[in-house]
């Protein structure tokens, strides 16, 4: 007998098991389809794994200077093998915990692939799922009444640059190595390529980036993005922009060389290991899409603002209809999705209102518009700036580089976007969050009392900063 439900999931990661919680508290029979492990990018080759070892690589770069906190040590060193067990091992605890959470919901998880029929026996419209196995087993067949692709993305390659996983990694690949190696090329200077950047020069490998515009962190704000350069260098880590890597890769028993041109001159580059980071495209292929009218959009997902398809039984969400590729972008859709389907009557999302965040060393977080983009909308704006260098618990901490970036409509004094870079910043842009939510004005982030000492003043001054009225700058 082919099981019925009021919403089938393909993909069980964020997006897809937050929507499945959220589809159950509404009352709805729910299943989600998984071929992989529940949790998906972000939990098994993403925001966790990456996290936590970028979390390794900043306990051992803080050990290294422990000696100008007046903690002596000696003979530190890294065991990788223990970085990568610590990983393993949190990543296995919240696994344990979502599926946890499918139990506590009373929702079917099928460990399959689940392909988009088209009208059959079973149902008039398409959206009957088959399930397909790795071992063989007869396919499964449940019919939905609701359908939620949440299928995600994988890592994107360039053309000559053919990923074999061990001279030339995706990010997935850099996850899963055994030892470090003693250099690394990056092909890529956005959010990901940054993060390993940081990462693996803490670890001690030799870094070089190659972007092929002429700012890393391109989304970013150019004032944070030139800060956050700036502070890569420090590191040690080479900044190639403008880099048009070309299709001629040469692998060796010893590493990699690669040659890229810069500003229409060829240059060589070389190194142990190449990482290739230039973005994510979307897992749409063999999902049976082709069997409704669904359609695509630059190999996307095409939604309205409630993620509903062309087929209004069937919705989509998170990195496989593009947009913010964020794994908390994706649960908030997720949210939407189902409570349209159950007529809750969702408020549409607002990206300019989702905070993003890059974990490298400094941090950096922001929140609404940049200064360009405000400027190109036909905002008249105005700016205010403070530095952590004038705040006493960034000097207690010892990470005194990078400032808050406060941009405000002069007309409407509504914040347009906040900036940061620097100590613990993606922890502290929520309250931007908040204050973009609220349409608040800089006064109003004034009004709030931020304790002293905290790293938290910087955003109260920045906003005394936007009226020149800063109070230690």
């Amino acid at each position: 007998m082919t099981k019925e439900y009021d919403l089938v999931i393909l993909g069980g990661g964020t997006g897809g098991y937050v929507a499945a919680i959220r589809a159950s508290q509404l009352g709805m029979q729910v299943a989600i389809v998984e071929k992989g492990r529940l949790g998906g990018t972000c939990l098994h080759r993403g925001c966790i794994p990456s996290k936590t070892l970028l979390r390794s690589a900043e306990v051992f770069r803080q050990t290294l200077k422990a000696a100008e906190f007046g903690v002596e040590t000696d003979n530190v060193s890294l065991n990788f093998t223990k970085v990568q067990e610590r990983k393993a091992a949190i990543v296995e605890t919240l696994y344990k915990g979502v599926k946890g959470l499918m139990k506590k919901g009373k929702i079917d998880v099928y460990e399959g692939f689940g392909r988009i029929l088209g009208p059959s026996i079973f149902s008039p419209m398409p959206g009957t799922i088959s399930i397909e196995y790795e071992n063989g087993e007869e396919n499964t067949m449940i019919v939905p009444k609701n359908v939620l692709i949440a299928t995600g993305s994988r890592p994107k390659s360039l053309p000559g640059l053919e990923i074999d996983g061990q001279f030339v990694m995706s990010s997935d690949d850099a996850l899963q190595m055994d030892e470090l190696p003693g250099s690394m090329l990056i092909v890529g200077g956005g959010v990901i390529g940054i993060e390993w950047a940081s990462m693996l020069s803490d670890f001690g490998v030799k870094v070089t980036i190659l972007e092929y515009l002429d700012q890393i962190l391109p989304t970013e704000d150019a004032e944070i993005a030139k800060e956050m350069e700036k502070q890569l260098k420090k590191k040690d880590i080479t900044i190639v922009k403008n880099a048009k890597v070309l299709p001629e890769t040469l692998t060796t028993d010893t590493g990699i060389s690669i040659r890229a041109e810069i500003n229409e001159e060829t240059k060589d580059f070389n190194a142990e290991r190449m990482l290739v980071s230039v973005g994510r495209e979307a897992n749409t292929a063999n999902t049976g899409i082709e069997n409704t009218e669904i359609t695509l959009n630059n190999g996307y997902i095409k939604t309205n603002d409630y993620f509903q398809t062309k087929e209004s039984h069937i919705y989509a969400i998170g990195d496989v209809i593009g947009g913010m590729q964020l794994a908390h972008v994706a649960s908030h859709e997720g949210i939407i999705a189902v409570e349209h389907m159950a007529n809750q009557n969702p408020q549409i999302l607002n990206y300019e209102n989702v905070p993003s965040c890059i974990y490298a060393s400094p941090e950096a977080a922001s929140v609404g518009l940049n200064e360009k983009t405000a400027k190109e909308k036909g905002y008249t704006i105005k700016i205010g700036k403070f530095s952590f260098k004038a705040i006493g618990k960034a000097l207690v901490f010892g990470e005194s580089d990078g400032f808050v970036k406060i941009i405000a409509d002069k007309d409407s004094n509504d914040i347009l976007g906040v900036h940061m870079i620097g100590p613990h910043v993606t922890d502290m842009i929520s309250e931007a969050g908040l204050a973009k939510v609220l349409d608040a004005t800089p006064w109003e982030i004034t009004q709030s009392i931020h304790p002293h000492p905290t790293l938290s003043e910087v955003i109260g001054e920045a906003a005394l900063a936007v009226e020149g009225i800063q109070i230690h700058g």
